[in-house]
């Protein structure tokens, strides 16, 4: 039986729709957004936290932005997982969240062009 529609995913596919088609996959305990088949987003209890690199990250820590922080549960380490949250402002402004959210895709894009290309499996 599928699972009914998640009311806060729906709310992000619609914040973010002037930057285009996203779509958001769970993981874990939380969810990923996805655009042009890039990850550019986390959300968990119900927050949006988008993808930075320290550019990004200033930005939004200038903005009141908090990272978001992972517990090990293995050992209690604190990760950083090099997602900051969407600013308060954008959350009910479709069109400040998709500049943040294009910018959280110029990163990802980014990432994506550094990554070594991944060894084919042999047969």
């Amino acid at each position: 039986m599928a699972k009914a529609p998640d009311p806060f995913h729906e709310f992000v596919i619609e914040l973010f729709a002037p930057m285009g088609p996203v779509s958001i996959r769970r993981m874990f305990g939380g969810a990923g957004v996805f655009c042009e088949g890039l990850m550019i987003a986390l959300l968990f209890s119900d927050t949006i936290f988008l993808k930075t690199d320290a550019a990004l990250r200033a930005r939004l820590e200038a903005e009141g932005s908090e990272p978001f922080l992972w517990t090990k549960p293995s050992t209690g380490e604190i990760i950083d997982m090099g997602y900051v949250s969407l600013p308060s402002s954008a959350m009910d402004d479709p069109d400040e969240a998709s500049d943040w959210g294009r910018q959280a895709l110029a990163v990802a894009r980014a990432a994506k062009a550094r990554a070594k290309p991944k060894a084919k499996k042999k047969k």
